[in-house]
């Protein structure tokens, strides 16, 4: 089955068009398309996707998973593992591994829960 070649019908409504507005009509649908994705990043994350931030920020498979099971526990999750681990940080004047450790350990729950 050979598909009908209706290009031509499709594109009447760019076909006025110059090259700079196609080029502004391409990025607003572009924008348009990738919006609602950059918000569901934002209120919405998993625990794979922390632990593989905290990976980043420096701590072993062994220490970010209690990291992000406290952060879980203390119903913090959308705000990020590794934004509360910073934020304990900044707080205390502690290194970002000795905030993380602490959360790991379940320590400062409640200094945590003020700083959010």
């Amino acid at each position: 089955m050979k598909r009908e070649d209706d290009f031509e019908k499709r594109r009447k409504h760019l076909a006025n068009l110059s090259d700079d507005e196609l080029y502004n009509k391409f990025w607003e649908l572009a924008d348009e398309i990738v919006k609602p994705m950059v918000e569901i990043g934002k209120t919405n994350t998993t625990p794979s996707i922390e632990r593989s931030i905290l990976l980043r920020m420096g701590f072993s498979s062994l220490e970010a998973q209690p990291i992000v099971d406290s952060v879980m526990k203390m119903g913090l999750m959308g705000k990020g593992c590794g934004n509360v681990v910073w934020r304990l940080s900044e707080n205390k004047k502690i290194s970002i591994r000795e905030a993380g450790l602490l959360v790991g350990e379940n320590k400062e729950e409640q200094l945590i829960k003020k700083l959010f």
